[in-house]
């Protein structure tokens, strides 16, 4: 019988932002695969796991990624882990996950640190929808065609940078977002973990003085929507919150003075929907 591929998150950063369910599967498994066994062997002493370690990377994925499917397939229990975070996100687990599928070979993800959701609840910025980049391209010509094709994205958008190319990016989004609302996220829950709330242009400039160190996740304010996207949207969300009211019970009027006030609409408006919600409701019972 096949064995089971494990996704463990790891700490971005703190060695004690880890799950319990984690160390436990670490503890218990036949073969680790990490990213990078150095690196991983610190997170493993820290929390006094003694097992077998494997390297699974970037430049090896292919080679790596067919013999630990082999181990898999023979009926070993494998738990992979990242350098920092959950595995398959901007790393080459996706490809073993892949591999996984495949084969049929079970995969369990457990849920654990995530350096884009953790920068994000503490930006500030729209977090109900956004959508994450990754990494943008070395190469300037694909940077700036990335960057292109989602300027006029109404979500949020996370981005991973490395120190060494965030000025260039900065001056790249700049160019194809204009100046909008940025939060750059610093060494998340490391020693000197720092959250910038500023526009584009005063990052760029802070940058100017000051060089760039550790790991940071760039988060943008996506692209203004026109006022008919804006009426769509409201309509939309209204209808939901309705529904919801008229489920559990609520009286028109409330409902009415609440969606009212949150989504700047009509009284009118708000009691012909509800109107529709009953008919429809009663229709349903009917047949």
């Amino acid at each position: 019988m096949p064995g089971t591929l494990y996704l463990c998150p790891t700490p971005i950063g703190n060695l004690d932002d880890i799950t319990l369910r984690v160390i436990k599967i670490l503890k218990e498994v036949d073969l680790i695969a990490a990213e990078d066994t150095k690196h991983s062997i610190k997170l493993l002493n820290y929390h006094k796991i003694n097992n077998k370690l494997t390297s699974y990377y970037e430049y090896n994925k292919h080679k790596k990624g067919q013999k630990l499917i082999n181990y898999l397939i023979s009926g070993m229990n494998i738990a992979l882990i990242t350098d920092a975070g959950t595995p398959g996100i901007s790393d080459p687990g996706e490809e073993l996950v892949k591999l996984c599928l495949k084969k049929s070979i079970k995969i369990i993800s457990i849920p654990g640190a995530c350096a884009l959701t953790t920068a994000l609840v503490a930006s500030g910025l729209p977090s109900g929808r956004f959508c994450f980049e990754g990494f943008l391209s070395i190469n300037k010509k694909n940077r700036l065609t990335h960057l292109n094709n989602i300027k006029n994205e109404n979500k949020t958008l996370i981005f991973y940078e490395a120190p060494h190319k965030l000025f260039k990016t900065l001056e790249d989004m700049k160019l194809i977002f204009g100046n909008r609302k940025i939060v750059i996220a610093r060494e998340i829950t490391k020693k000197f973990e720092e959250f910038i709330q500023t526009t584009i242009e005063e990052a760029l400039n802070y940058f100017k003085k000051i060089k760039p160190k550790g790991e940071f996740v760039v988060i943008v304010h996506g692209a203004n929507k026109n006022k008919n996207e804006e009426i769509e949207e409201n309509l939309i969300l209204a209808k939901k919150q309705i529904h919801k009211m008229l489920s559990c019970g609520t009286y028109t009027k409330d409902i009415v003075n609440e969606v009212r006030k949150k989504f700047n609409l009509n009284s009118k408006e708000i009691y012909s929907m509800c109107l529709n919600f009953k008919k429809d409701a009663i229709k349903k019972i009917k047949t």
